[in-house]
């Protein structure tokens, strides 16, 4: 780096070098790429990055948290900077790495919304019914039962290519986060939503396109559905299967997915590999979802419980 260009002038190379070897080594996604220039160029305002001491990215902490943003964002950010200042150090542009000894800030993880099954089961009823009508539907339907057959994230669902849908062993295969790949069985109601989808999908291809990779092709730019209008989907959904639109998404349903086969007594390693979850602590959270729901359901329903309720309801005697 030339140490008379201006600081922002640096600040700027030095993140696209960052980004660069972020896609070329680690095979970051779009949007990854996309969050990170954003976080980097929030903390390059008014300090030269090659320079920059432990106390500066402190006051940038500082002023993420006086500015109102969630602890996990502020957490994402400072997990994006160490990422950067790490980089940096490696390529001995700094002689240490002052995000070293930065404090996290305290989260309390929210569980994840989940959707009963009686809801999952009245979504999909709502879609066979439209499917029965119209082509549309029929690709709805295909998409709700691949969400919650396998569990996708909305960007691998919009995204999967043609050839996947036609694996005849029962398996999809999904290009993941960093384009890590994994194998996903799909029960035998997904793999007949899609065949009924693939009888009309040729309806949906761009003029003159005949050859679409994609699963579920549209006429825009991407050459796919796009993720806004699958969540767009899934709320008309909602509304018309009485279901609070708000509690539904693409990513509801993946984690209705991962709660119900935790409550069924799938092991914590299957629904970590099914999901594509790099860490196991990360499935782990699916856990406490069931757990909870598990309460519940003895409190309600448990002979002893009931019992107890009932005491309690009628409280004490009192003398006469």
């Amino acid at each position: 780096m030339n140490p008379r260009a201006p600081a922002a002038t640096q600040n700027a190379a030095l993140i696209e070098a960052f980004l660069d070897m972020m896609v070329s080594e680690r095979g970051a996604s779009n949007n990854t790429i996309a969050a990170y220039r954003r976080d980097l160029m929030d903390l390059a305002l008014g300090i030269d990055l090659s320079k920059a001491p432990r106390a500066a990215l402190r006051e940038v902490l500082e002023r993420f948290g006086q500015a109102g943003f969630a602890p996990s964002t502020q957490a994402r950010k400072l997990s994006a900077f160490r990422q950067f200042f790490g980089f940096l150090y490696q390529e001995g542009i700094r002689s240490e790495d002052p995000t070293s000894i930065l404090d996290a800030p305290k989260m309390v993880r929210p569980l994840p919304k989940v959707l009963s099954a009686e809801d999952v089961m009245r979504l999909i009823e709502c879609a066979e019914v439209q499917a029965a009508r119209e082509a549309q539907g029929r690709r709805l339907l295909a998409m709700v039962e691949i969400l919650y057959a396998a569990g996708l994230r909305v960007s691998e669902l919009v995204s999967l290519p043609l050839a996947a849908a036609k694996a005849r062993d029962g398996v999809i295969l999904v290009r993941g986060k960093g384009g890590k790949e994994r194998l996903v069985p799909l029960n035998s109601h997904a793999r007949q939503a899609i065949a009924s989808w693939l009888e009309v999908r040729e309806q949906f291809l761009a003029s003159g396109d005949k050859h679409s990779l994609y699963l579920f092709p549209s006429h825009g730019k991407e050459g796919h559905i796009t993720r806004r209008a699958c969540h767009k989907l899934l709320k008309q959904l909602a509304l018309k299967a009485g279901i609070d639109p708000d509690k539904l998404s693409p990513h509801v349903l993946r984690h209705a997915f991962a709660t119900h086969l935790v409550e069924g007594g799938a092991d914590l390693r299957s629904v970590q590999t099914m999901l594509g979850h790099a860490d196991i602590a990360t499935t782990q959270i699916y856990t406490h979802v069931a757990s909870g729901r598990l309460v519940r359901v003895v409190q309600s329903a448990h002979p002893l419980a009931r019992r107890g309720n009932a005491k309690r309801d009628k409280g004490p005697k009192r003398p006469s």
